[in-house]
């Protein structure tokens, strides 16, 4: 059977895409690129905020139409939204054939042979299915971007998330699982190695101390030691002096720290279920990062709107954001549901005031982008290639650039010199090539790393030219 697979939500949620690809596959199912060739469509689905879980639906009803007027004849959903809205999901959306929980994903082929009733709910607990492993089968990432999902669940109860309840209890993987992965990808030519999990600083601590996050990208640089290895979904309470030391000490670890802290009142923190700082040890933290690691780009995640934040709680994380001066930072409006223990909190900020803050705040912080990223210009950084516009100019991220999330950098032609594909950040030439060779071809160097000096920045983008 032909499938067309529309993945949406976080890079968790791709890593459990490409596993159901990798499964299907080994059966002797195809995947097309268009919806409208597939014989079958598996829209794998997000449910995290109201926003996620609005666009899921709008992209099954979308999938729905294909199936209607097409060849396709089997509709499957997967992921949190049939996990979290479960029977209820169902009734609304007759076009679906069948529904896989978090837990279910395995089961993917059965739902799509036909064998299970129209419309049935797969849902067993999240928990019992087996955690990735370096033999699950999954389909070759065709992004330069390989994700690596360390762990399952979470043991944090923050009230505004629905995640424990829909992927369970923390799971670590053994580090020496991950290390073989982490080593097969480098093999297979991944030029940069993610490291994801619902929160990767928690990562060990189900595993009787053997283990930690620091441990592991240890473990990791030294198991692809040409590759970029960069870790994400951070909790500042466990960002401690041995982790800096290991992203400083090795020079492929991304000095990249993505550390959520949704909010620095200590009044709101509380009341969102993370009482255990305030202000004060925020930017205590971030500056002690900057302190000890060399050129660390800082990314954060705020929330506006939580039920009782006040204006003086917004303004005081408005000078939070103006103090810290964050390389990249992500604002959203609190998502409210029946379902979250902060639906059942006093003081539920107006949906307009919400949307207000959030959007003063991204105005602040575009400005902030663009000073730092007027400050590059003149700079020279390695960048990975990763797509070519066919147009004499390709995109790529640098070190300080996350894929998905942050900026990119557009790398135009240049035939002064040809590109160094080393996998450090200096500017010097690689033996490998010549300053004298002429670049024609950009396109040729996509999956692959060069130097690029930067000559124009906008708020959240970066250009340059081969250095």
């Amino acid at each position: 059977m032909k499938i067309y697979l529309y993945n949406l939500g976080c890079a968790r949620n791709i890593v459990d895409g490409e596993a159901m690809q990798g499964l299907l596959e080994k059966t002797g199912h195809t995947f097309v690129e268009d919806a409208g060739d597939a014989g079958a469509i598996i829209v794998n689905t997000c449910s995290f905020i109201e926003p996620a879980a609005e666009e899921s639906v709008d992209a099954i009803l979308e999938m729905a139409r294909l199936k209607s007027e097409g060849s396709c004849s089997r509709l499957i959903v997967t992921g949190c939204l049939p996990e979290r809205y479960r029977e209820n999901l169902a009734a609304a959306l007759p076009e679906v054939d069948a529904f896989l929980g978090t837990g279910a994903y395995d089961r993917v082929e059965r739902a799509l042979s036909g064998e299970t009733e129209k419309g049935i709910c797969l849902l067993p607990d999240p928990a019992a299915i087996p955690l990735h492993t370096r033999s699950t089968l999954r389909a070759r990432s065709t992004h330069p971007a390989c994700y690596v999902k360390i762990m399952e669940g979470c043991n944090r109860r923050c009230t505004y998330c629905i995640i424990p309840k829909l992927r369970g209890r923390l799971r670590s993987r053994t580090p020496e699982d991950i290390g073989r992965e982490v080593r097969d990808m480098a093999e297979q030519g991944a030029p940069e190695i993610v490291i994801i999990g619902q929160d990767t600083t928690s990562y060990g601590d189900d595993l009787d101390g053997r283990t930690n996050l620091a441990d592991l990208l240890a473990l990791a640089a030294k198991a692809a030691p040409d590759a970029w290895i960069r870790f994400l979904y951070g909790h500042p309470d466990r960002i401690d002096d041995r982790l800096l030391e290991t992203v400083r000490d090795h020079p492929n670890i991304c000095p990249y720290f993505d550390i959520p802290v949704q909010h620095v009142s200590r009044a709101v923190l509380k009341r969102m279920g993370r009482g255990g700082h305030d202000r004060r040890f925020l930017e205590d933290l971030f500056s002690r990062i900057r302190d000890r690691v060399p050129d660390a780009a800082l990314r954060t995640t705020v929330m506006t709107g939580f039920p009782g934040e006040t204006e003086a709680d917004f303004n005081e994380l408005s000078e939070f954001v103006k103090t810290m001066r964050f390389d990249h930072l992500g604002a959203f409006v609190y998502s409210d549901a029946d379902d979250l223990v902060s639906h059942r909190l006093a003081g539920h900020v107006p949906a307009e005031v919400a949307k207000d803050r959030m959007e003063r705040l991204m105005t602040l912080q575009a400005e902030i982008s663009l000073e730092k990223n007027e400050a590059r210009v003149g700079q020279t950084h390695a960048v990975l290639l990763e797509e070519n516009q066919h147009d004499g100019t390709a995109i790529g991220r640098t070190m300080f650039q996350a894929p998905e999330v942050d900026g990119i950098t557009v790398v135009y032609a240049s035939s002064t010199r040809s590109p160094n594909t080393a996998g450090d950040t200096s500017s010097e030439t690689s033996p490998e090539t010549s300053p004298e060779t002429s670049l024609v071809d950009i396109g040729d160097f996509i999956g692959k790393r060069i130097h690029v000096t930067i000559t124009q920045a906008t708020e959240y983008d970066l250009e340059g030219v081969p250095a």
